[in-house]
């Protein structure tokens, strides 16, 4: 999570054209991200993801919003977030596991 945070604190973070429109759909701020991203735990690895390894964080704004970001690894030039949402309290368990 260091790596992660440490890219997002130097703005060396890219958003895919699907993350883009996804922050758009559900008013999702770039503050709100950067928010998130500074205390954010890791939920879940992909590294075999079909697009390059991945990362599944969670985090939380200043007014306690959780939001979920699907990110590459820090190991490129530029972390290129995926996809982001607030997670459904119906399938995830305090937004950290998901439901069975």
């Amino acid at each position: 999570m260091v790596g992660i945070q440490a890219k997002f604190a130097n703005e060396q973070f890219e958003f895919s054209r699907h993350a883009l429109a996804r922050t758009i759909s559900r008013e999702i701020s770039v503050y709100e991200i950067r928010e998130a991203v500074r205390q954010a735990e890791l939920l879940e690895d992909y590294p075999d993801d079909k697009y390059g390894p991945s990362c599944l964080v969670l985090g939380f704004t200043e007014a306690s919003r959780a939001l979920h970001l699907q990110c590459s690894y820090p190991s490129r030039s530029l972390v290129k977030i995926i996809t982001i949402y607030e997670p459904d309290r119906e399938e995830w368990i305090e937004f950290r596991s998901r439901r069975s």
